[in-house]
């Protein structure tokens, strides 16, 4: 799910000075993803493309449709209905393992997300 995701945040960019090149969201993406479960600041992110943190970010909104947070808060929701379907690990253990502060966060993000609560998104996919 993850690679679809790259994917489409690939097929997103414009070949314009108004999108990243080819080569920076890739890295952002990747770095993202690496550090899924402890985040990263877009500071960092913009560094490692060589730009600013502003120019990065208008960028990476325009590349991938929407804010590297949010890219990363979706990417982290779809791990844990991963591992909602597939492991039976309490609730607070599948938020830490996705880099969310703890259970509230996670259920909070989640619910906003996908509609409903991850229990009954457990429920429902079970």
């Amino acid at each position: 799910m993850l690679q679809t995701n790259i994917a489409t945040a690939r097929s997103a960019a414009t070949p314009s000075r108004r999108a990243l090149a080819p080569w920076q969201l890739e890295r952002a993406l990747a770095l993202l993803l690496e550090r899924m479960d402890s985040g990263i600041d877009v500071t960092t992110l913009a560094a490692e493309c060589g730009l600013s943190r502003s120019d990065f970010s208008r960028k990476f909104k325009v590349s991938a449709g929407q804010s590297p947070q949010a890219w990363l808060r979706l990417q982290r929701v779809e791990k844990a209905k991963r591992l909602l379907a597939e492991a039976h690990l309490p609730l607070a253990e599948i938020g830490l393992e996705c880099g969310f502060c703890d259970q509230a966060h996670f259920c909070r993000i989640f619910t906003r997300l996908e509609g409903v609560t991850p229990l009954g998104w457990r429920r429902l996919a079970g």
